[in-house]
């Protein structure tokens, strides 16, 4: 069935001429008009544009059709973020991301949904509605690139781009059983990945790829990496993997973490893959750790990243913040005030915590001088039922225990606080027969040391398995 075979392996039939990309691009239209209206993945298309672009066929992507995340700029696209009140928006220009798979080659189609302002583990909004996993449409599909999963895990699409700044291309590659790459900040451009008016590189921000095959996920990244304009000097020459394979490899595991909990099914499938690395005759430390706190760790995570985020919103919005800021009771330590403190923080304290974090990449890098890659978890659980109650009152039940809901960032933000790829492979079912991920967390720049090394795990089974009850239309 065309509808799950990797990226990859779709541009070579297109090549070799056993398949023409026109053909594939109505087979795609035929499943999105089938599946799309209960899935609500796709949430806008450009038909007849894709289809002339089908017809060039052209460089490395020959004309394969493919959808990018709501929020990257389409030029005459709406990009909302799920905001109500960006719901006229349309973009101007493209994004570096679509100007760059145009040029490729790309027949883009489509844009898929996100949560508003993409501040979610689930897929809803006011303007495009709910996205449901095609695993389980009562549980999320993840945020905020969950369209961008649920494409691709129900074969509507061949290729998705998302964005992550507290796991936003992982944990949906995790809930729908995908693989999935987290950049090395900056590596790929994110001008046009932004609210109007922002054009400064956000931090701990990135964008890249989700598939349904490593391969695919190389693929983009060879394809997308390079600076953008005002840095065109600069040039990226990045490590990759050593033929040698899995048993030259040397691996630490975190596996749990009594900062963030994860259940028994994860822990467990996390300590498989850990085995496999074993029997392929790598060397396993399940004790090594980057010489810092966990806690501490979360910590300047949570701070930095609602920094960011209280800084791309409205002028209003954040003056309204700073006058709550002004009642707030100097003792008051609960979850709301510590986040309207980091949302309005001062440059000063902000650059104390900055170098601080500057300090904890030293340490990542001396980590990485005696290990290869980091295994760890992604998330607590699988896919969890969605619940559309305002974030004060979620929690998310982890073996029966009550944690709370953006604790789910820890996984994420420990390696995106400091900048560092990681890669997300899907590693099984769990006993409720949902998809379970890990993720491998390289030193910076080892993006195609970590997608290579996914693809080494793939072969050995670690890979994509579509949902039941998706067939091809009759």
């Amino acid at each position: 069935m065309l509808a799950y075979k990797s990226a990859t392996q779709l541009i070579q039939l297109i090549q070799s001429k056993e398949l023409k990309a026109e053909e594939l691009l109505d087979y795609q239209f035929r499943r999105v008009d089938h599946y799309n209206p209960a899935l609500n993945a796709i949430v806008y298309q450009r038909r007849e544009e894709a289809r002339a672009r089908a017809r060039e066929a052209r460089g490395p992507l020959a004309g394969l059709p493919m959808t990018v995340k709501e929020a990257f700029d389409w030029q005459d696209s709406p990009t909302t973020w799920g905001i109500p009140e960006l719901r006229n928006n349309r973009a101007t220009r493209n994004s570096v991301v679509v100007e760059r798979l145009l040029a490729q080659g790309a027949a883009l189609f489509g844009k898929t949904n996100v949560p508003i302002r993409l501040g979610d583990f689930q897929t809803y909004n006011d303007i495009y509605g709910e996205t449901f996993n095609p695993w389980d449409p009562g549980r999320t599909p993840g945020g905020s690139s969950g369209g961008s999963a649920v494409a691709l895990a129900a074969g509507l699409s061949c290729l998705e781009m998302g964005s992550d700044i507290g796991g936003s291309l992982r944990n949906p590659a995790h809930f729908c059983g995908l693989f999935s790459h987290k950049p090395t900040w900056q590596l790929i451009p994110q001008r046009g990945h932004a609210l109007p008016g922002s054009i400064a590189p956000p931090d701990i921000s990135v964008v890249g790829p989700l598939a349904r095959s490593a391969d695919d996920l190389e693929l983009v990244m060879r394809l997308l990496i390079g600076p953008d304009r005002l840095a065109g000097a600069v040039t990226f020459s990045l490590p990759e993997l050593d033929p040698a394979a899995l048993k030259d490899l040397r691996v630490a595991v975190w596996a749990n973490d009594t900062v963030a909990p994860v259940s028994h099914s994860v822990e467990k499938r996390v300590l498989d893959v850990a085995q496999r690395f074993r029997d392929a005759g790598a060397s396993v430390d399940e004790e090594a750790r980057p010489a810092f706190e966990s806690r501490e760790s979360q910590m300047l995570y949570d701070t930095l990243v609602q920094a960011q985020l209280g800084a791309l919103e409205p002028t209003e919005a954040h003056n309204l913040e700073l006058s709550q800021l002004a009642e707030l009771e100097p003792g008051d330590t609960s979850e709301a005030a510590r986040t309207l403190r980091a949302k309005t923080i001062r440059h000063y304290p902000w650059w104390q915590l900055h170098n601080r974090r500057q300090e904890l990449r030293w340490l990542w890098h001396e980590f990485f001088q005696h290990h290869d890659l980091l295994l760890t978890p992604i998330m607590a659980t699988s896919a969890f039922p969605t619940d559309h109650r305002p974030f004060s009152e979620r929690t998310l039940s982890v073996d029966g225990i009550d944690q709370p809901f953006f604790l789910q960032v820890f996984w994420s933000g420990l390696n995106g606080l400091c900048y560092l790829p990681s890669t997300i492979i899907p590693a099984g079912l769990d006993e409720l027969g949902l998809p379970l991920g890990v993720q491998l967390i390289g030193p910076a720049y080892a993006d195609l040391k970590t997608i290579g090394i996914a693809k080494l795990l793939e072969q050995e089974g670690l890979a994509f398995q579509p949902p039941p009850g998706f067939p091809d239309p009759d």
